[in-house]
């Protein structure tokens, strides 16, 4: 048991450092830079973006991965004294799992569904309705969660090291 528990919580802490990773990235480079765009560029660049980010890397190992390995990083240290951390972490991710299912990605798929911007006769219009002032608040929102939910599960590894 003790080989799941700290290998669960060594890859909760690595699939989480992944995805605020992402996040990040996302709030600090990709949404600045597409602003500064203009409307052709800003909806083809995210349509490909949005393609190329549902991969198996990120998927699996980062977006489902902390999820599936930070509630199994939960069980294992169920009566030991990470799961404060674990379990805090596991809630912030939640939260963050359902902010990205319920409105950041609906946001992607309709800029999406508008179609190739060689054939969308409105661009400004398709960019508008995207709402990018929304998303990237809501990505805000992501970065905070799923960074502090990386920092508890370091801070886990940490107090686990302390306690065996």
């Amino acid at each position: 048991m003790d080989v799941l528990r700290v290998v669960s919580l060594m890859a909760a802490t690595m699939t989480m450092g992944l995805v605020a990773g992402v996040f990040g990235l996302y709030a600090h480079t990709v949404m600045p830079g597409l602003a500064k765009t203009d409307d052709r560029t800003f909806v083809g660049a995210f349509q490909a973006m949005d393609r190329a980010i549902i991969n198996p890397w990120f998927m699996g190992g980062g977006f489902l991965g902390a999820l599936i390995f930070t509630v199994v990083a939960t069980i294992t240290h169920i009566g030991r004294p990470e799961l404060p951390w674990v379990a805090v972490a596991l809630v912030l991710y939640i939260v963050t799992f359902v902010i990205t299912i319920a409105i950041n990605v609906p946001m992607n798929d309709a800029l999406k569904a508008a179609g190739d911007p060689d054939s969308i006769a409105d661009l400004a219009a398709v960019r508008a309705r995207f709402d990018e002032a929304r998303w990237v608040g809501w990505n805000l929102v992501r970065v905070l969660g799923s960074t502090t939910a990386f920092g508890l599960l370091a801070w886990a590894l940490v107090v686990h090291g302390k306690s065996s």
